[in-house]
């Protein structure tokens, strides 16, 4: 991992909106919320910032299969739980204990990393199917 990062004033903005946001974004809400101060900043470039900001540990990236890969600005251990019908996510707080990956058994294969996320209905999503 490279031990300077370079401030430019596309990652200050894209850093402050992800900050300011109360969800968990995706880069394309992300480019929408930026373009209002950067109005000729390209997709590609917040998702390159994204990517970068994230390999950094500044912010987090929250990748689920057949989702689309969400941001947040808290890097603090936490699962999330995601609503089945929206896909809205939630931080978990104070965070569940992960299982010691050191019991498992695999040949051949090294357990690096573990994420826990549970699923589930938002209340907006609940109270939208009692209709």
């Amino acid at each position: 991992m490279p031990t300077q990062q370079r401030i430019s004033l596309q990652r200050e903005i894209i850093l402050a909106e992800l900050r300011k946001a109360a969800t968990h974004l995706t880069a394309d809400e992300l480019y929408d919320r930026v373009r209002r101060h950067l109005p000729r900043i390209s997709l590609g470039t917040v998702y390159r910032n994204l990517e970068q900001l994230a390999e950094y540990g500044e912010i987090n990236k929250i990748e689920s299969a057949g989702e689309s890969k969400r941001f947040e600005s808290d890097t603090r251990l936490h699962q999330h739980a995601r609503c089945q019908k929206c896909g809205h996510l939630v931080n978990i707080m104070p965070p569940v204990q992960l299982p010691d990956t050191r019991l498992l058994f695999l040949p051949d294969f090294t357990v690096t990393a573990a994420h826990l996320e549970f699923s589930g209905l938002c209340h907006a999503c609940m109270t939208q199917s009692e209709k």
